[in-house]
């Protein structure tokens, strides 16, 4: 018996990194999938590192059927309102209903200080990193409501919606930004028996950190930063002795915030930092 059995999980940017890894972890636990990815690179982000793609997305669904679960896919922007209504209606029409939410979505942003970042690249980063969010809540928590039976719905934000990191302004404010919403939304739902978290990973062993401009976030002593710098860098900053982490390791705290067994827990920012709190 899962934790989760009968119930179905939407899950965004699931074609790779942590998504891939939280469809697969609420798929073991017994729920059925939908996940959604907008499958193909973003030029005009510039970004250090490529995006998923259509093939990740298709991996994605392959290991979440090995598990005897059933999954829908779509190649969605978060972005493009309309287009995620539309592809999530037509998913929980399919799969019948739909209990939990993951707005996992997100990218990293490239180095600036605070002053300097283009209209542009704020404006691209809020798009996704927020508005993206609030736009996969606006489609899904509808079909949760009408559902009755309550459910959650898990924010992924970052240890930089926690705590200021500089020259990633625009990336921080987002991750600022999504405790508000979760905050607000947990207020709303909360008579719908429907619990709001928001989860803060410090860094994750994906391509959006293993990459030179993550690298020079933690070590902007050096022009270009090697992964063994890095690692010693990422490693000061956590009391527990590691580097980073492992998707898994937030797959489970979000399988646990999406269970009964935290019924009663909502409206709360849960680090998974390897004790970079209390550093």
């Amino acid at each position: 018996m899962g934790r989760l059995d009968g119930k179905v999980a939407f899950v965004t940017g699931a074609a790779r990194g942590q998504g891939r890894s939280h469809a697969i972890e609420l798929a073991r636990e017994g729920a059925d999938i939908i996940a959604l990815d907008v499958a193909h690179d973003l030029p005009e982000l510039g970004l250090a590192y490529p995006m998923g793609s259509a093939e990740d997305l298709a991996q994605t669904a392959a290991e979440v059927e090995r598990l005897g679960r059933r999954v829908v896919t779509a190649e969605v922007d978060v972005r493009d309102g309309s287009e995620l209504t539309e592809a999530l209606g037509s998913a929980v029409a399919e799969l019948g209903r739909l209990d939990v939410v993951v707005a996992n979505a997100g990218i990293a942003a490239n180095l600036a200080l605070a002053h300097e970042i283009t209209e542009q690249a704020w404006e691209q980063i809020l798009s996704i990193n927020l508005t993206g969010v609030w736009k996969t809540c606006k489609a899904a928590v509808p079909h949760v409501v009408e559902g009755g039976r309550g459910g959650s719905v898990i924010i992924t934000s970052s240890m930089a919606g926690l705590r200021g990191y500089q020259r990633v302004a625009a990336y921080a404010s987002t991750k600022h930004g999504l405790v508000g919403l979760m905050r607000v939304l947990a207020a709303e739902l909360a008579p719908h028996s429907i619990r709001v978290n928001s989860v803060h990973p410090t860094q994750v062993n994906t391509p959006m950190i293993m990459n030179d401009e993550t690298y020079k976030v933690f070590r902007p002593d050096l022009d270009s930063p090697t992964v063994e710098e890095f690692t010693e860098a990422s490693a000061a900053m956590h009391a527990l002795p590691v580097p980073w982490v492992e998707s898994v390791d937030i797959s489970r705290a979000l399988v646990f915030l999406a269970s009964e067994d935290a019924r009663f827990i909502t409206g709360v920012t849960l680090p998974i930092d390897a004790g970079l709190m209390i550093k």
